[in-house]
């Protein structure tokens, strides 16, 4: 099969298309022949060893010291099911499902074997490959931030900055549905579209500082790594909670100390891989309620180019590449 793999780190053009050996299932997998995948902040992140504050000799440990371990990246899929182990009873052959690999990665290839009780949906009703490959990377850290950390409630007043990125966008859809009061900040060329997303207001960063406007939220979501508690108490109710989806190292070691002596409650730290999440989306994504923005689609062959785009920091939404088209 043919692979996108990182046998070093550094810029996009480190991303080279090989020939590998195609998995084979075991009893309990099924190997899913991959349509559609995503080029994500996180596999731009590992790819380039670009990670938060402090967490560099961290993160190499885990991930690979001189090279990416996981030397095929992407957390994200949809596709078709090619094959099943003999023990697997939730997935047929020709099935359409969106998946979700997590730290895991190995979705930038032409084929992925998952175990069946793993973060695998039945495609929804009505999505395309392209937006299938889009739920999971932002709709699973919207959902785990909003839903289990924030514990968001109807009515309440949530602001999310980067609310036009992969999961900003996802929590714009996903606090409307919970009923709560949405603003989102992002540059005045998005602001229409995070509206149609179901923000009741949008601030342009480039003009407003959300801080100094004397508005106050119950939940402030950082998608993008811009925010510090400092700059941020001053706009949260009492109780409030901020939200880290990517904080440095020394955020995260002060964030317990800075929820005991405030009152209100910093939240930071990795999103985990969760099967009922994927669940979850699905059935919000079957409601109605999410779906996936997509800021472009590139060929396989052009997927050095889907991390450059990432690297700007400038997409709307994800950034999908298409591994094969559906026969």
């Amino acid at each position: 099969m043919k692979a996108a793999v990182a046998l070093t780190y550094g810029g996009p053009e480190v991303v080279q298309i090989r020939e590998l050996p195609k998995p084979v299932p075991t009893a309990n997998e099924i190997l899913i022949r991959i349509v559609a995948t995503s080029v994500s902040s996180a596999d731009a992140r590992v790819r380039g060893s670009n990670f938060p504050a402090g967490f560099w000799l961290l993160a190499r440990l885990g991930l690979g010291f001189t090279k990416p371990r996981k030397a095929i990246l992407g957390t994200e899929l949809a596709g078709i099911v090619e094959a099943v182990g003999g023990a697997v009873t939730r997935f047929s052959v020709g099935d359409h499902v969106f998946a979700f690999s997590g730290a895991g990665f190995g979705c930038h290839a032409e084929f992925k074997t998952m175990r069946e009780d793993g973060a695998i949906a039945l495609m929804p009703p009505g999505f395309s490959f392209d937006e299938g490959a889009a739920i999971s990377f932002g709709g699973t850290t919207a959902l785990y931030f909003l839903r289990d950390r924030a514990k968001l409630q109807r009515g309440e007043r949530v602001l999310i900055n980067g609310a036009s990125g992969t999961v900003g966008s996802a929590a714009v859809q996903i606090a409307r549905h919970f009923g709560a009061h949405v603003t989102g900040v992002c540059s005045a060329d998005n602001a229409g579209l995070v509206r149609s997303l179901g923000a009741d207001a949008v601030i342009d960063y480039r003009a407003v500082d959300f801080a100094t406007t004397g508005e106050k939220w119950d939940v402030i979501f950082d998608t993008i790594g811009k925010l510090t508690f400092a700059r941020c108490r001053g706009a949260l109710k009492t109780d409030g909670r901020l939200l880290l989806a990517v904080g440095s190292l020394g955020d995260l070691l002060k964030s317990p100390f800075q929820s005991m002596t405030s009152g209100f409650k910093v939240i930071g730290g990795p999103a985990p891989d969760r099967a009922q999440d994927i669940a979850d989306l699905r059935a919000l994504c079957e409601a109605g309620a999410y779906r996936p923005v997509i800021d472009c689609r590139l060929p396989f062959d052009l997927i050095a180019d889907a991390h450059v785009r990432v690297d700007t920091g400038r997409k709307v939404g994800s950034v999908v590449v298409v591994v094969s088209e559906v026969l």
